[in-house]
């Protein structure tokens, strides 16, 4: 008798699990639904919805306009990912984590007086993602870095802005002579136990998630980018987190395929006229040719131009070109760099495709491709691009 009370309840307790799992997946969502309410901000503002923490530049996924101050965006996710909301020609942002759930967004748009016109946020609410709510949770760290940094930059104003103009003109002897001073040495400490801490940080977030796709994404998000270096982190690792979407892209920067020996010459952008230009047609007739991604954001791109103009003067005249792809996204920013910087070569703007299938992670990005469009070698700058074409070019 006992033991058909036991296969009764037994059979009972089945049921119950069996309904408990059914009524779980009847509630766990297969799509995410993004609501958002945003007020300050004109109707017919540009809302986009960009996949962030990837280290590339990513073309919008989805696309809207606010009406009534409201947007929204729909889809199905494998797995939570990380989005901006970006407002207008790329003038601002808002950060969310998508999960397959409802989610609700709120916020107050202010639209600065600057000559963009850039929008910042405030009273910022996002609902109904878990993963959203972790994601702060875990990054409220940040709030306390933000704040010592201003801390022991106050005062150093003065000394920042000598430090800078000293800098940008070349002039060492000044350089040297406020590095000299006891008000930089103090400022060198404080700044070095800064990013001491905020280094240590960063990495024990990074370890504290090696087990699942955490640890890769957080990666992505606390470095701007990733070199060798980092390659220990990675390694440890479980497979999960490796496999995972985010764990796939920490392992392509860290351990890239070489795009040497490759033909690249089938792709084509326009320049500043909105005339299209194939890379083929450029690179007829060139001997050699220097794939150059920039941006007009990006200093040590505008560092290096000079550097271009003194190889294209000294070479273009036996077979070497220059063909420079700019990734910025506000293109009145590219077209006012360009006059800037008078480069005489082909100016392309990048469509968000190409800089993708060149694996362009960081910039300044290079790649020296031969008569036929293959790429013969990668990330040459000043010195070693005079040396490698003077070799090819045997000068």
């Amino acid at each position: 008798m006992r033991n058909v009370i036991n296969n009764v309840l037994g059979l009972c307790l089945i049921l119950v699990v069996i309904s408990c799992k059914q009524e779980a997946n009847k509630s766990k969502k297969e799509s995410y639904q993004l609501e958002g309410q945003i007020a300050g901000l004109v109707d017919g503002t540009v809302v986009k919805l960009v996949p962030g923490a990837t280290h590339s530049s990513e073309p919008a996924v989805a696309e809207t306009v606010l009406k009534d101050g409201k947007f929204s965006f729909s889809g199905k996710l494998e797995e939570p990912r990380f989005f901006y909301i970006m407002f207008g020609n790329y003038r601002g942002a808002i950060p969310v984590m998508l999960e397959n759930s409802n989610i609700t967004i709120t916020a107050t748009g202010i639209v600065s007086d600057a000559e963009n016109g850039s929008i910042g946020f405030e009273d910022e609410v996002v609902e109904g993602s878990e993963s959203h709510n972790y994601y702060a949770k875990e990054t409220a760290f940040k709030d306390e870095l933000n704040k010592e940094y201003e801390d022991y930059h106050k005062g150093t104003e003065e000394m920042s802005k000598a430090l800078g103009q000293a800098r940008a003109s070349g002039d060492k002897d000044r350089l040297d002579s406020i590095e000299r001073t006891p008000e930089y040495k103090i400022f060198e400490k404080k700044e070095k136990t800064f990013f001491d801490k905020a280094e240590r940080t960063s990495k024990n977030l990074i370890t504290k998630h090696k087990d699942n796709w955490w640890g890769p994404f957080f990666m992505l998000t606390q470095y701007t980018y990733l070199t060798p270096e980092e390659r220990p982190i990675f390694d440890q690792f479980s497979e999960a987190a490796k496999t995972s979407y985010y764990g796939r892209i920490v392992k392509e920067e860290l351990y890239p395929k070489t795009l040497i020996g490759t033909n690249v010459a089938s792709f084509s952008l326009n320049d500043k006229d909105g005339k299209s230009l194939k890379a083929k047609d450029i690179i007829s007739g060139n001997k050699y040719i220097l794939i150059d991604f920039w941006a007009s954001w990006c200093a040590p791109c505008r560092k290096e131009i000079p550097n271009l103009k003194e190889a294209y003067k000294k070479y273009s005249n036996k077979g070497f070109e220059i063909i420079s792809v700019s990734i910025d996204k506000d293109e009145e920013a590219w077209h006012k760099a360009l006059k800037q910087e008078n480069m005489t070569w082909p100016n392309l703007y990048d469509d968000g495709k190409v800089s993708k299938t060149f694996k362009v992670k960081a910039i300044p990005a290079t790649f020296l491709v031969d008569e036929n469009g293959v790429v013969i070698a990668d990330n040459l700058r000043g010195e070693a691009l005079e040396e490698k074409l003077a070799k090819l070019l045997k000068l």
